[in-house]
């Protein structure tokens, strides 16, 4: 009698999908993996590894960061898209999340359906710099000069579809000018070949350049942000210049594949939002040249529904494509 009461119970049970059963039971209870879709080293990596090791001293389960890097970001999100949406696997992205699925025929993700955002946890603006020979110290000086004569000019970028490239791009097309981009192969290089002078003028991610800047190789015009870097106040924006609508910037986010129950998500989010407003994080960050956002869920989708159209419309419009 006692078997036959217990069986709609077992059958309930049985029904239960792996997540459905992680939500009943205290979460977390193993270690979690956070994917970086990146080589160990760069900002996504850093940020994901001082998340991962806060949540570790705050739950007392070991966090392991997970390098896939690979057709740039792709193999670790693809990866994470397919993982079991337990609370178990996060993955942490830069800009390129919302840019490869216009950028590649066949993103291994669906940038709205294959995960939820947890949070945007910090950003850095993009920069335009130009090497210190160039006889301009405004952006619109620079572009009157591109304007007399691009054919003497081009301007160096990370690489194709990064998101100072497309700001690069974005740029051009909106003021029409006739100037060539020069994709390398990371910020490292692009900002070695403009403080070289190998070419003029570069659009690049803000950290790497502001020892060049501050040591007056390289002249700061404008940076791709609402308000100016507190890294460099003197620089301002592309709004206070003139040239509105080029907002861009390079961010470091945090998401869980799609199917994560809420209580695991909404426990996540406020512990990194916890953690993002640690004295000491911020100041680690802040080391990387990244400013705190720290978004809810709800304002980090927002901001990926704005930007897979943003630019998706620069990259269909300059026909870029990388396979």
């Amino acid at each position: 009698m006692n078997f036959c009461r217990s069986i709609p119970v077992l059958l309930a049970l049985c029904a239960l999908s792996p997540a459905a059963l992680a939500a009943e039971t205290a979460y977390p209870s193993r270690p979690i993996r956070i994917i970086v879709p990146f080589p160990p080293g760069g900002t996504t990596d850093v940020v994901a590894r001082l998340m991962g090791q806060k949540l570790t001293e705050a739950w007392g389960q070991q966090v392991v960061v997970d390098n896939r890097a690979g057709a740039g970001g792709n193999i670790g999100m693809g990866l994470a898209a397919v993982a079991n949406p337990d609370g178990y696997t996060i993955l942490a992205v830069s800009s390129s999340y919302m840019v490869n699925p216009t950028l590649y025929s066949r993103a291994p993700y669906d940038p709205f359906k294959s995960f939820l955002p947890i949070t945007n946890a910090a950003a850095s603006p993009n920069i335009f710099t130009a090497h210190a020979s160039v006889p301009v110290k405004s952006m619109q000086e620079l572009i009157a000069l591109v304007k007399k004569d691009g054919k003497k000019f081009n301007i160096g970028t990370p690489g194709v579809g990064t998101t100072p490239d497309l700001s690069a791009e974005l740029l051009r097309m909106t003021v029409k000018l006739d100037i060539a981009r020069v994709p390398y192969s990371g910020a490292g290089p692009a900002v070695a070949a403009v403080a070289g002078n190998q070419v003029p003028i570069a659009c690049t991610v803000l950290p790497p350049v502001v020892p060049h800047i501050q040591a007056g190789r390289l002249r700061g015009l404008a940076v791709t942000a609402q308000k100016r870097s507190s890294t460099l106040p003197d620089v301002p924006t592309m709004a206070e210049v003139g040239f509105k609508g080029q907002e861009a910037d390079t961010i470091s986010g945090l998401l869980v594949p799609a199917g994560t129950p809420k209580a695991v998500l909404t426990k996540l989010s406020a512990e990194m939002q916890r953690i993002l407003a640690q004295p000491d994080i911020r100041e680690r960050i802040a080391a990387q040249g990244f400013e705190i956002i720290a978004s809810t869920p709800e304002q980090f989708a927002a901001q990926i529904r704005m930007e897979v159209e943003k630019w998706g419309k620069v990259i269909r419009a300059a026909r870029i494509r990388v396979d």
